[in-house]
Parts: C-alpha cells; sequence; structure tokens
C-alpha cells in the first residue's frame, strides 16, 4: 500500500547517508511503509544494492539514487533539485548523512576533527539550506535532522567535536521549527531525533556488549515512528534515553561526564 497525499500522489522521501547503518535501514522501513524514495550516499555500489534488496521485496516503490558527498556545497544543491525535478514534489527531507571520527582537542589529530565538523555541521547545514528552499517554495514538506543524545551536553575525548556537532544541528532545526510555527500559509514540520546507541557502521567497532546498545532494525523503528508521528523532538529509543538525557542535561559536570 503506498503514503499519499491529499492529491493521490505516493509521497516521497529523500534520505541522505542512505548506503549503510540508520539510513539504509530507514529506507527499508519507509519502503514497508508505502513510499517512494530517493537515496543519496558517496557510494553509489552500496546504494545500487539497496534498491535491489527493496525491488525485491517492494516492486512497487520507485527508488532514485543520487551519488553525495555532502562536503561538497554545489552537489547538495543539485541533488536535491534533481530528486525534486524528478519527483515533481518532495514530502520528507531526512538529514542523516555523518561522521563519527575525532580525537581529544590538542592531541595532534585537527584533521580528524576538521572532518567530522565539516561533514555533520556544515555539510547538514547545506542539506539544510537546500532542503527549505525546496519546501519554502512548495510551501509545505517535513525537515528531519539526525542528532544524537550526546547533543545535550559537552562530551570529552573523542566526543568532543561529534556533540558539539550534534548539538549545533538540533540547534539549526529549532531554529527552522521556530520559524515555521504556525506560519500562515506553509505547513512545513520539522523534527529532530536524538539516538542513543543504535548499532551501525560508524560505532561497528565499539564493543558489542555496551550498555543499553539495541540493534539497527529496532533503533530505526523508534525512529521512523517518531518520524512519523511528526514529533517536534524524540530521544530514540525512549527508553533509556529520555530518563539519561535528563540527567545529562542537568546533573553536574562531574557526575554528567561519568554517562559517557
Amino acid at each position: 500500500m503506498s503514503q499519499t497525499d491529499t492529491h493521490g500522489n505516493t509521497q516521497t522521501i529523500i534520505i541522505t547517508g542512505a548506503s549503510s547503518g540508520l539510513g539504509a535501514e530507514m529506507a527499508r522501513q519507509f519502503a514497508a511503509k508505502g513510499y517512494d524514495l530517493g537515496l543519496a550516499a558517496r557510494r553509489m555500489d552500496r546504494l545500487e544494492a539497496l534498491r535491489a534488496e527493496l525491488a525485491a521485496a517492494y516492486p512497487l516503490r520507485r527508488v532514485e539514487l543520487r551519488t553525495l558527498d555532502v562536503t561538497d556545497d554545489d552537489q547538495v544543491f543539485a541533488v536535491f533539485e534533481d530528486f525534486q525535478r524528478t519527483f515533481g514534489q518532495l514530502d520528507r527531507i531526512i538529514v542523516n548523512a555523518g561522521l563519527g571520527k575525532g580525537a581529544p582537542l590538542g592531541t595532534g589529530r585537527y584533521d580528524a576533527n576538521r572532518q567530522t565538523a565539516m561533514t555533520n555541521f556544515v555539510g547538514a547545514l547545506a542539506q539544510m539550506e537546500a532542503a527549505m528552499a525546496i519546501f519554502r517554495e512548495q510551501r509545505r514538506g517535513h525537515l528531519v535532522v539526525i542528532s544524537s543524545v550526546t547533543a545535550v551536553r559537552g562530551m570529552r575525548k573523542s566526543m568532543t567535536v561529534y556533540a558539539a556537532t550534534k548539538a549545533g544541528v538540533a540547534s539549526l532545526a529549532e531554529g527552522v521549527r521556530s520559524e515555521f510555527l504556525d506560519k500562515a500559509g506553509y505547513d512545513i514540520d520539522v523534527t529532530t531525533l536524538f539516538p542513543g546507541y543504535i548499532r551501525s557502521e560508524m560505532n561497528e567497532r565499539v564493543e558489542q556488549q555496551t550498555k543499553f546498545m539495541v540493534d539497527t532494525a529496532t533503533g530505526v523503528a523508534a525512529m521512523v515512528a517518531a518520524i512519523e508521528a511528526k514529533k517536534a523532538t524524540a530521544f530514540v529509543p525512549a527508553w533509556p534515553w529520555v530518563p539519561i538525557a535528563g540527567i545529562m542535561a542537568h546533573a553536574p559536570l562531574r557526575i554528567a561526564k561519568k554517562v559517557f
């Protein structure tokens, strides 16, 4: 069964960073719900394999692929505009592409920290600019930004820059949400997700028995449910990350630092 709008057109979702991990699993779960998909990532071979998988499971779904490096500003705008021309209308754009590398500041790995900052923040900014240009023109749309539970406080060691970028994108999303809250003539929703420990390619080297880590399908199911509900913000999965986030946000730093 297709997801359709008020005019009977199948709704379309664009997902960046869709070649693996959370992005690929979101593609699977949204395809199962009846959406057509525009998938973008650097690794076209991975995207093609995913499209073949989706075509076998959901032959009625339309899946378009585009190569995308989110640190290439011109490419971001070109790809998003191309998706709009291809589908005619974009109903939801999920800003998901991200990077998890990093090192404690001052330890000689500025290169790694800069790459994370450019991918996770500047790259997300470019995607949000491109998405909102389309949504403003359409006067409707649903912007989804993938942040992280680490965004609620400054993190230490290798997580410092990563957490800062995720706090940054959450702030960008809130600014857009504030602008379009009850804005006459526009039907634009903004959702910010704060995932906890969800198994993905980004953290595949992390100890398999990490406390509170859930498998990819389970974690993404919680993400998809929050997106479908068009929640403004959501910590996913809710347990245990809602109470943990509350502790992290308000506890003294010497206590909060022990959570991660």
